[in-house]
């Protein structure tokens, strides 16, 4: 099912009447609609209507693979019951989600800047550390099969083997396919090698929690979007990504642009997170920037090798040498 008239006919009845339907932009593989629903009863719905396009693999906005539509629905559903706020799921199936429309802002930019986000910005450290534990608290027995990140558009191999991986082994798996020569790149992945922090035991991760996936309003987070990459795996994964330079939008402070290390910390331990070795979370934090620069290069390969013809994705590939001079003074660091 892919008409977004027929989907709201199902899901509350005969007499429901689109009032909008206006598509939203972003997503080559989805489609996202802004939907205005009064039913047969005279209630009005503000909703969220996403749809896979036909025949086209999702991919999250990073390149990898995503999640079917109606796993995030699983998932959203459990981290609802968990405590963590999502727009609440009014149908799903295997090709579409219906939610509600949480009000609020999406824009990094406008969240770090604009004066409406003034007395919510000391705030959303803490609410991200609240909501990363009630995310790592759900159960494990939601997390999806592991799902590789995508490899190069053109040309064999497609991409790492599926399965639970080492991210190390994975990641450098997916720079070796894409033939590019990147120095920085390669001494990272032998530092961080030689660096690895004690194992944790495996929790429900996020896989993409960070600035520009939540929804925000005055008095702070008032959703968690993205569930594509969700999967089995360290906690800390979640806390490092959240950190990693690329997220923070020119701001100084360290987590994503709004707060500093401290606050996420306390904020996440204090609501039942596992206790945060800090020299673990600058491992996962610069695990991170590694991963985001592999994917600027998947990115703009995507683009120069003719899988997507895309400005955006060539532009991205500035991107990559910010990354590279990110992870130089991360390991300078360590």
């Amino acid at each position: 099912m892919s008409d977004p008239y027929a989907i709201v006919e199902a899901a509350f009845g005969a007499g429901a009447e689109v009032v909008t339907c206006t598509r939203l932009p972003g997503g080559a593989s989805r489609e996202t609609w802004a939907l205005d629903v009064v039913t047969g009863t005279g209630e009005r719905h503000d909703l969220i209507l996403r749809l896979d396009s036909p025949g086209l693999p999702a991919h999250d906005s990073a390149g990898g693979v995503g999640l079917g539509l109606a796993v995030e629905a699983r998932l959203m559903r459990a981290a609802a019951e968990a405590g963590v706020p999502v727009p609440e799921i009014v149908a799903c199936g295997p090709s579409y989600i219906l939610m509600t429309r949480v009000a609020g802002e999406t824009i990094p930019r406008r969240i770090l800047r604009d004066d409406a986000f003034a007395a919510a910005r000391p705030l959303l450290a803490r609410q991200c550390g609240q909501a990363l534990a009630a995310i790592h608290r759900m159960p494990l027995s939601v997390a999806p099969p592991d799902v590789p990140p995508a490899g190069p558009p053109a040309g064999p191999p497609t991409g790492p083997p599926a399965g639970p991986e080492d991210p190390l082994v994975r990641w450098r798996a997916v720079l070796d396919q894409l033939g590019e020569p990147h120095p920085v790149f390669e001494l990272a992945l032998r530092r961080l090698a030689a660096g690895r922090p004690p194992a944790r035991p495996p929790a429900l991760v996020h896989g993409d929690f960070r600035n520009g996936n939540l929804i925000v309003g005055p008095e702070g987070i008032r959703a968690v979007l993205d569930w594509e990459l969700a999967h089995a795996g360290d906690p800390l994964e979640d806390l490092g990504w959240l950190c990693v330079k690329a997220w923070r939008f020119g701001s100084p402070l360290p987590v994503g642009g709004f707060g500093g290390y401290d606050e996420l910390i306390r904020a996440y331990e204090e609501a039942g997170g596992r206790p945060v070795d800090r020299e673990s979370l600058r491992w996962w934090e610069t695990f991170g920037v590694l991963k985001w620069g592999v994917i600027c290069v998947m990115q703009t390969m995507r683009h120069l090798r003719g899988g997507a013809r895309s400005v955006e994705l060539a532009a991205i590939g500035r991107r990559v040498c910010e990354t590279e001079w990110d992870l130089l003074g991360l390991l300078r660091e360590k």
